[in-house]
Parts: C-alpha cells; structure tokens; sequence
C-alpha cells in the first residue's frame, strides 16, 4: 500500500482495504492515520448524492445512519492498517456494537464530514473505538462503536468466540 510521509491515502488505496463500492464507500480520503491509535478521514457530502433524493428532497440531510457507517468504515481502514493486513474477499468487518450515538446538527450537501476515530481497546477480536464526526469544527455526532472482523466462513459466530 502506498502511503505519503504523512500516512494520507487516496481513494485507490481505501478501495484496498474495504469492500464497499458506490453508494456504500463513504470514506473519501485518509488525512493521516497512526498505528495502535488514531485516523483521521473525510467524506465529501454532495448533493448527487443517492439518499437525498428521499432525506429530504425539500431539505437535504445526511441520515445518520449513514454518517455512523462511514465513521464505522473509517474505524476499520485503522483496524487494518493497524494489523497491517491488506483484507481479501473473505474479510468482513461487522458491527457488534454502537452505543452514546448523539447526533449534534445536520450534515447537507456541500459539507465535508471529517472523522476522528481511536482506538480505545482491542479485547477476544473486539475492537472498541471513540468516534467523532465534525463538520467546520463543530460536532455533527459522536459515538462508542465495537467491531469485530471475520472471516466470511466464520460470520455465524458469536463475536469473540
């Protein structure tokens, strides 16, 4: 994987280490990123955006829902960087919690989501993470996400087993 001095990483490089594709991919670049602690990413929010057609056509606004995918995205890009793993078609990070979601203002077209994730554990294959979502420096949501990552023939089982 190809990494400036600063450890940013383009779209190429995050299309390495995650599944998703449009209109799943929400992490448009890595501004920097540390090993064991940290990332940093963003998610340019435009109005040809898929969901705004329907939330709200009359006031466009980002569902949350979406915005905790993309910082959840965020988290796993530093999960695999940590490892320093380039996933393959048989890894899946999945959800095994979300809690203290609190979301502050809306997110629209024309903002720039940026996402601060850290590691706060890593316990039995969970990983536990502080996530924050800002737009202009003001706190657009904040939340406790736990992952676990897998092996597609192991999805069917209890996470930290």
């Amino acid at each position: 994987m190809t990494t400036t001095e600063n450890k940013t990483l383009d779209i190429c490089a995050i299309k390495k280490l995650l599944p998703h594709r449009y209109p799943m991919l929400l992490v448009d670049r890595v501004l920097t990123w540390e090993a064991n602690k940290s990332i940093t990413a963003i998610k340019n929010v435009t109005a040809n955006e898929e969901f705004f057609n329907g939330h709200f056509p009359h006031k466009p606004v980002m569902p949350g829902v979406l915005m905790i995918e993309a910082l959840a995205q965020t988290a796993a890009i530093l999960s695999f960087l940590t490892m320093g793993v380039t996933p393959d078609e048989n890894s899946v990070v999945y959800f095994v919690g979300i809690d203290n979601a609190r979301f502050k203002r809306p997110v629209g077209p024309g903002d720039q989501l940026k996402m601060d994730v850290e590691i706060v554990r890593v316990s039995r294959g969970i990983w536990k993470y502080k996530a924050v979502g800002t737009v202009d420096g003001a706190v657009a949501l904040e939340a406790d996400l736990m992952c676990t990552i897998r092996a597609t023939d192991d999805a069917s089982k209890a996470a930290g087993q």
